[in-house]
C-alpha cells in the first residue's frame, strides 16, 4: 500500500519554457515572480507576462533562503495576493517561492509552520498556484512538496512542508540551464544523482519510486559525466530529467543520511548543499556496504547502485566506483567537508543533529554516532 504525489502537469522538453505566460493567466491575471540574483535573466519572462496583460510584481532571491529572508519579503509584498506565483531559477529561488505561495494565504507568523524550530503548523489554506521553472539541473524542488528554509538562529536548515505545496505545474526546460558555472553545474548533478540513490535505498521506497529510481540511476551517472566534461544538450536534456525523477521520488519516499548530514552541515556552513551531498555520498555509502547482510532486499538494492557506479566511473575495475567517483568529483573541483567549512570540533554536534533530521527517517540502517563520526572524518 502506498501513495504518490507529484505536480499536476509537467512540461518537458526544450522551447516548453515558452508557455509559460499563456499557462499563467489561465490563474488569473496577477503573477508574483520570484527570480535569481539577476534580474536580467528573468527579463524575457517578465516581458512575456506584461505581453499577456499579465499585474506583475517581482522578488529577487540572491542565496538560500532564509527565515529572516521570508519574514522580509512577506512584509515588502503588503498584503499583495497573486492569483498565481512563478519561481524562475535554481532550488533555492524554486523553495522560496513554495514558502511565499504556502505562507501568504496564512495568518501566524512563519517560524510556527517549520519543523524542529517551529510547531510544524498545518497550513490553514491552500498555497497559491505554482509554476516552478528550474534553471539548475539538480534539486527536483518543482516536484517536492516541502521548501528548505535556513533558519540562522538556530544553526540548521528545517522544512515548510504540506502536500498542497507541490506546484501544480512545473516547466523542465533544459536549454534554461546550460551554461552555468561548472562548479554549480557538478554541485547540481550530484544532489541530483543522491536523490535518485537514497529514495531506492530508503525504508520507505514503493513500487512507484524503485520504477523512476531504477531508470534515473544509471541516466543520471551517464549524464553527470557528460554535463561537466562535455556539456552536450542530449547530456543537459538527460540530468534535468534525472534531477525532476530525484524530486518526485524524494517527495514520495524520503531521503537518508546524505541529506539528513546536509541540512544540518548547510546551516553551519552556508556551503553549497549539492558540494556537501557529493562529498558525503561515497562515505555514506561505504557505511551502508558495512552493514548491509546477504540475502536482504536492501544488500540487493545496495549492491545494484554499486555495479551502477562501477559501470559509469570504473569499468572493467568491481568495486572500485565509489572510490573513483570520489577522485573523478574532486579533479572536477568537488571539496571536502573540511574545505566547505566542517571543522573536526563540528563533527560531534553535527552527528548529534543529523541523528534528528527528517531525512535520517528513511536511512536503511541504523547508524551509531561513532558510525556518524566516521562518516563525517571520511567526507572531510
Amino acid at each position: 500500500m502506498f501513495s504518490f504525489s507529484s505536480p499536476q502537469t509537467l512540461h518537458f522538453g526544450r522551447g516548453q519554457s515558452g508557455q509559460i505566460a499563456t499557462l499563467a493567466k489561465n490563474f488569473g491575471d496577477t503573477v508574483l515572480l520570484v527570480h535569481g540574483a539577476n534580474p536580467q535573466r528573468a527579463a524575457w519572462l517578465i516581458d512575456a507576462c506584461k505581453i499577456n496583460g499579465l499585474t506583475t510584481k517581482t522578488l529577487r532571491c540572491a542565496n538560500e533562503p532564509s527565515l529572516p529572508d521570508i519574514n522580509d519579503a512577506l512584509t515588502a509584498l503588503g498584503g499583495f495576493r497573486p492569483h498565481v506565483v512563478i519561481a524562475l531559477g535554481g532550488g533555492s529561488v524554486i523553495d522560496f517561492a513554495k514558502a511565499l505561495a504556502a505562507l501568504i494565504p496564512c495568518n501566524g507568523p512563519a517560524i510556527l509552520y517549520l519543523d524542529i524550530v517551529g510547531d510544524g503548523r498545518r497550513l490553514e489554506h491552500p498555497p497559491i498556484p505554482m509554476i516552478a521553472v528550474p534553471t539548475t539541473a539538480g534539486t527536483g524542488a518543482e516536484a517536492t512538496k516541502n521548501a528548505v528554509i535556513t533558519v540562522p538562529e538556530h544553526k540548521i536548515k528545517v522544512s515548510l512542508r504540506d502536500a498542497r505545496m507541490i506546484p501544480q505545474i512545473a516547466i523542465i526546460d533544459a536549454g534554461l540551464m546550460q551554461g552555468a558555472p561548472k562548479s554549480v553545474t557538478l554541485a547540481a548533478g550530484l544532489d541530483a544523482v543522491t536523490q535518485v540513490i537514497e529514495p531506492y535505498l530508503s525504508v520507505k521506497a514503493n513500487p512507484m519510486t524503485d520504477a523512476i529510481c531504477r531508470a534515473a540511476i544509471p541516466a543520471g551517472l551517464h549524464a553527470l559525466r557528460a554535463v561537466v566534461e562535455n556539456e552536450t544538450p542530449d547530456a543537459w536534456d538527460a540530468m534535468a530529467w534525472v534531477s525532476t525523477c530525484g524530486g518526485m521520488a524524494l517527495a514520495n519516499a524520503g531521503l537518508g543520511a546524505v541529506h539528513g548530514f546536509a541540512g544540518v552541515i548547510g546551516g553551519r556552513t552556508n556551503a553549497p548543499h549539492g558540494a556537501i551531498c557529493g562529498a558525503l555520498l561515497p562515505a555514506v555509502l561505504n557505511a551502508h556496504l558495512d552493514k548491509a547482510q546477504e540475502h536482504t532486499d536492501i544488500y540487493a538494492r545496495l549492491y545494484w547502485v554499486m555495479a551502477q557506479i562501477d559501470t559509469h566511473f570504473a569499468p572493467g575495475h568491481k568495486g572500485r566506483g565509489l572510490e573513483m567517483l570520489g577522485r573523478w568529483s574532486k579533479e572536477h573541483g568537488l571539496r571536502g567537508l573540511h574545505a566547505l567549512g566542517v571543522a573536526k570540533d563540528d563533527y560531534a554536534p553535527i552527528a548529534t543533529a543529523a541523528a534528528q533530521s527528517s531525512s535520517m527517517k528513511g536511512n536503511p540502517f541504523l547508524l551509531s554516532h561513532a558510525d556518524l563520526m566516521q562518516i563525517l572524518q571520511s567526507a572531510s
